[in-house]
This record gives C-alpha cells, sequence and structure tokens, in this order.
C-alpha cells in the first residue's frame, strides 16, 4: 500500500542555512506518526511544506498521491479538504464564538445552510468533550484546554481523513496533556484517522505513537519507538535516554 504522505528529496534552505537536506518520509494510512527534532532542525518548517503553504528549494511531498509542491493555491483545493490541522496555539480568530470559528471552514468549502453548518459544528464540540454551552463562549473566556479542544474541534470540521497536530499537548499540565492524549488516541481509533504530530513531549510520544521520525543533520530517521530509543545516534540518546526520557519510560532517574 502507497504511503498516505511521502515526502522525497526535501531541501529548505534560507539564505546561506540549509534546514532540510535530502529529507524522506513515508507515513503509513492509520498510523500516529510523532515528529521530535531539536530546536531549529526545522519540525515546523516542514509541517508548513507538507501543508502547502511553503515551498521547498527541492523534492517533493505528496499526499495520498497527489503532489502537493508547486501546485495553484487552486489545485491544493482537493487536497486541503482532505487534512485537518490544529496550530500550536490554537489560531482561533478571537472575534467569533467557539462555534462560529468551527463553522468557518464547513460554510467555505461546502454549500449549507447556516442551520446545518451550526449543526455539524455542535457535533465537532461535542466529539473533542466540550458541552454545547461551549459554543457561546469566545477564545478570551477559555482555558488552555479548551483552547487546544475547540481548535481540534476545527480541524475536524471537514472530516479529514489525515490530522496534522503542532505541539498539541505545549502548555498543558501533565494531567491535561494526558487527557488530550486520550482523545487524540480516541478520534483516531474511531474515525480511523492519520495523525501526524510534531512535538517535544516525550509522555505524549511513549502515549501515543506507532511510529517516530527525528529530524537530526538536516534529515530524518525513522522507526518505531522502540527502534528509535535503540538508536545510536548521540542526538537521539540524549533526548529518549536522558533524566526525563527514563521517567517517561517510567525507570528509575536516580540511585534513590
Amino acid at each position: 500500500m502507497a504511503p498516505v504522505i511521502e515526502v522525497q528529496g526535501l531541501v529548505n534552505r534560507f539564505g546561506r542555512q540549509v534546514v532540510h537536506d535530502g529529507l524522506d518520509l513515508a507515513i503509513r494510512s492509520g498510523e500516529v506518526f510523532c515528529i521530535v527534532g531539536g530546536s531549529g532542525s526545522g519540525k515546523s518548517v516542514l509541517l508548513r511544506t507538507m501543508l502547502g503553504l511553503q515551498r521547498p528549494s527541492a523534492g517533493s511531498v505528496r499526499i495520498e498521491g497527489r503532489e502537493v509542491v508547486r501546485q495553484s493555491a487552486q489545485a491544493l483545493i482537493a487536497v486541503k479538504r482532505r487534512y485537518g490541522v490544529m496550530f500550536q496555539r490554537g489560531a482561533l480568530f478571537s472575534s467569533l464564538t467557539v462555534a462560529q470559528n468551527v463553522e468557518l471552514p464547513i460554510r467555505e468549502h461546502f454549500a449549507v445552510t447556516r442551520e446545518l453548518a451550526r449543526e455539524l459544528a455542535l457535533l465537532r464540540i461535542r466529539m473533542v468533550g466540550l458541552g454545547v454551552e461551549a459554543a457561546s463562549k469566545y477564545p478570551a473566556e477559555l482555558s488552555g484546554g479548551m483552547t487546544k479542544r475547540v481548535a481540534l474541534a476545527r480541524a475536524l470540521a471537514l472530516d479529514p481523513v489525515i490530522l496534522f497536530l503542532d505541539e498539541p499537548t505545549s502548555g498543558l499540565d501533565p494531567i491535561s496533556a494526558a487527557a488530550f492524549d486520550e482523545l487524540v488516541l480516541e478520534l483516531q481509533r474511531g474515525l480511523g484517522l492519520t495523525v501526524v504530530m510534531i512535538t517535544h513531549d516525550l509522555d505524549t510520544i511513549f502515549r501515543v505513537s506507532n511510529r517516530v521520525g527525528v529530524i537530526v543533520d538536516g534529515r530524518m530517521i525513522t522507526g518505531t519507538l522502540e527502534e528509535i530509543v535503540d538508536s545510536a545516534h548521540p542526538w537521539i540518546r540524549q533526548y529518549f535516554h536522558g533524566e526525563r526520557g527514563r521517567a517517561s519510560r517510567g525507570e528509575a532517574t536516580s540511585d534513590g
């Protein structure tokens, strides 16, 4: 079976700085794929390139077999309807209510009545564990955890088959982060989603990932979580075998 997302020979450079230097990546249908890397490794650049928001210097990106690189905005509409995106800070429109934020992509892409758009939005809001009373709130009235869930509801608005999550648990306390991880897994299994998650949260990686991709030296090393943890690459060993990595695996972090 062909990968649902395939990146080949990706090069991203900004002036003399080369961020990606021949990066390859293949993501399978129905998996939770976590992307990690150090500061400046190009995680966000990779996400923007996969979403068709940034043109790389070289290489190709295919989503469900459709080329994303160097396509016109009009040609990308059909591809974009197949995925949903949750950005790191939610990116909610402050002047719109929760329901209106979730309705927006529905009304933009489909010729539906205002009433049907509202019903579909309320369904998504309930799917992410929020009550209907949240629908009339504005983003400024939401907690950090609620903001994440509303952003997730909006990402699900068009019934995507692929869900991109950018640092979904950043800023959340451990209990809220664990609850969000469980919600993602529940939705992924129930809706048959392919989930692509950029995260630095080791607890999340150990909880949800089927496979992991690590950006190092401008390229990507991929494997199961067990394979990545066993990698001999110095950065990977430092990341997964440091104190936080041992704690996430449930190992003792000191001799005491």
